[in-house]
Parts: C-alpha cells; structure tokens; sequence
C-alpha cells in the first residue's frame, strides 16, 4: 500500500492570495455576468457545466505572465516576437482601457510580479527591477542557471518576498550548481534556496492555508522515455529528485536514482501527460479547495482536488478547445485566463 501523501508545507502560514478588484472590465464594459449551463462567448473554446467564459481584452502579442496592478489596472509581460529576439515588454492596462509600455526590449520576459513600489521581472537569465512608473530595469539577479529554454514566473507574496526559480541544466549527469531549484528573494536582493530536484519549477500558488504548491515541467528523456509533468506540494528544504527520480517517485537508471530512495521523496499531487506542460496554477475562486492548472502544450485548462490523496490525482478538464492557456489570475469570483496563441485574456465564471 502506498504511504499517505504528503501535505503541503504551511508556507509562511499568515499568507493568503492577493485579490484585486479589476474594475477594467467593469469600466469598458467587457464584464460578463455569471451563469451557469456551460455558457461560452468564445468560439471554439468548450468550458464545463456550469460556467461561463468571454473575452475581456484582446489584441495581445505573445502574453506571459499576469498580475494585479492596484487600482483596477492589470501588468501584463509580452514576448511580442521570437521567445529569444529581445523584442519582450511590460504593458500596463489601465482601469480606461489604455494601454502604457512600461519597459521594452526584453528578452523572453516570462514573470512579472509587484512589490512594493517596484516592478520585477523575469527575462531569460536575469532577475529584474524597476520604478512602478516604468523606464529603466536594474539587474539584480544573473546570469541565472538555466536550461537553455526558460527560466519561471514569479510570486509576489503578501509577506513582501519574491518566489521564482532557475531551470534545471546537468554537470555530468547531476543538477548543475544552482539550477532547478525554487527561491524566495528578500527585497534586498537576498536570496534562499527552499527546493531542489526541479527540472523547471514553473509557476506557484500560495494557497489560503498558507501551503505551497509547484508546476513541475520535467522535459526531456529519462531512460529512453518522456517523464509527466507535475504538480507538487513543496516543504522547503526538501529535494524533489531530478533528474534521479521523476513523474510521482520514478527511478531513473540512467542518472543513478533507485527506488527505495525516490519512494522517500516527496509524491506527485497531480500527473500530467509527457509535454502538458503545466504553466499556471491558482486557487479556485469560486473553492478554496480546488486547484486550477494550465496545460500549454495540452491547449486546456484542468482542476486538481486540492485534498491529499495516496495517489495522484487525475486533472479533470475545465476548458477546452481552440485556446493555448499560459496563465491564470483568480480575482474575485471569476478567473483570467491569459490565451498566448489568441493574444487575449479571457474571464472564467460560475
């Protein structure tokens, strides 16, 4: 019998998620009222019994990564070209409608966060920061450990602390120094390992309990076959195996893993096919209990109980169809779903 999962780490147990009120899409007149009955204003895309589904702001160009931006406004990361062309931006979309670039000439900005004062941002080596009006971003952090493809977004959380992490690359067949590992940065540019054994721990949520909770993007051929993507509860300072163990506890024989020692690690909350790719993850709006996940490389957007369980749990759909969901804000009773092939960014209701 397997032993029971663990659950997650009380993570800064004070936290709870931010919501923002995004009076934009009350403001333009794009806020779609909640009903029931599977309602969807999109064409092509299918979402489940019971929810609705519109288009809230259009006209995109590659978007990443969303955030609140206090008073209504929502701060928004483009690639806005190639994933390497340094074409990426920082747009800000005011509570009118307007649209401000904040900063420019990016290279694959996958994470922007807010604390404070200061907007930080994730390019493809480089940790970031800059004045909340926009103009110049200071390096802080870089060149970041990576594996030739991306680093992660980032987490604001309400302790004034920023989660992100590296990438995981190897050295002769173990994790290069400092790559695939979860952070937490201090805002004065301090910054503390909580996890290893990633193979890229992509996005993050706090949940209301204070618990963390990681999208693992494994990537790659583990004795010959592709491993499935994960979503996990991380405890800091606990190693989750890579490249030695993947998928829920997986030995790898090619990179020296053995069972009994990947079994003693932690287990996979949630499995996802090889090449889901999993790039957000949020809390439920309408429960506290379920957690929401984007599957990029699926074109759906999933839930995954957030109860433990002795086995992984099996992601039930929530939308699907013509859509390439790359991330997902909750805010309220709806949830924003950042559409990166449609350039648009629609609302979820029940």
């Amino acid at each position: 019998m397997a032993p029971r999962r663990a659950e997650p780490h009380r993570f800064l147990t004070y936290l709870r998620p931010a919501r923002f009120a995004l009076s934009l899409l009350l403001a333009t007149g794009l806020a779609v009222a909640c009903s029931g009955g599977g309602r969807s204003g999109v064409a092509g895309v299918v979402v489940a019994e019971g929810f609705s589904i519109e288009e809230v702001v259009t006209g995109l160009d590659g978007p990443t990564q969303l955030t609140g931006f206090g008073n209504g406004a929502l701060l928004l990361a483009e690639l806005a070209g190639g994933e390497s062309e340094g074409t990426g931006r920082v747009v800000a979309i005011t509570v009118d409608g307007e649209r401000e670039l904040l900063f420019d000439g990016l290279l694959t900005p996958t994470g922007v966060a807010v604390l404070g004062d200061e907007i930080w941002v994730m390019e493809q080596r480089t940790l970031s920061k800059g004045p909340i009006t926009g103009g110049t971003l200071t390096p802080v952090l870089g060149p970041l450990p990576y594996n030739g493809r991306s680093e992660t977004t980032l987490t604001a959380t309400p302790g004034g602390t920023l989660l992100y992490g590296t990438s995981g690359s190897l050295a002769a067949d173990t994790p290069a120094d400092a790559s695939g590992t979860l952070w937490e940065l201090e805002r004065d540019g301090t910054s503390t390992p909580l996890s290893a054994g990633f193979k890229n721990p992509y996005a993050h949520v706090i949940d209301g309990d204070g618990g963390l909770w990681v999208t693992e993007i494994s990537d790659g051929s583990f004795d010959g076959r592709g491993a499935p993507d994960e979503l996990v509860a991380v405890t800091p300072g606990v190693d989750h195996g890579w490249p030695r163990c993947v998928g829920d506890r997986v030995a790898v024989e090619q990179y020296g893993g053995d069972t009994a020692g990947c079994e003693a690690g932690p287990p996979s909350h949630a499995l996802f096919s090889p090449g889901a790719t999993p790039t957000s993850v949020a809390v439920a709006p309408w429960d506290p209990d379920t957690l929401v996940v984007a599957l990029w490389g699926e074109e759906r957007v999933v839930t995954v109980p957030r109860t433990a369980t002795a086995t992984p749990h099996q992601p039930v759909d929530l939308l699907t169809g013509d859509l390439r969901p790359q991330h997902l804000l909750a805010d309220g009773d709806r949830l924003l779903v950042v559409d990166f092939d449609g350039g648009r960014i629609l609302s979820l209701s029940r």
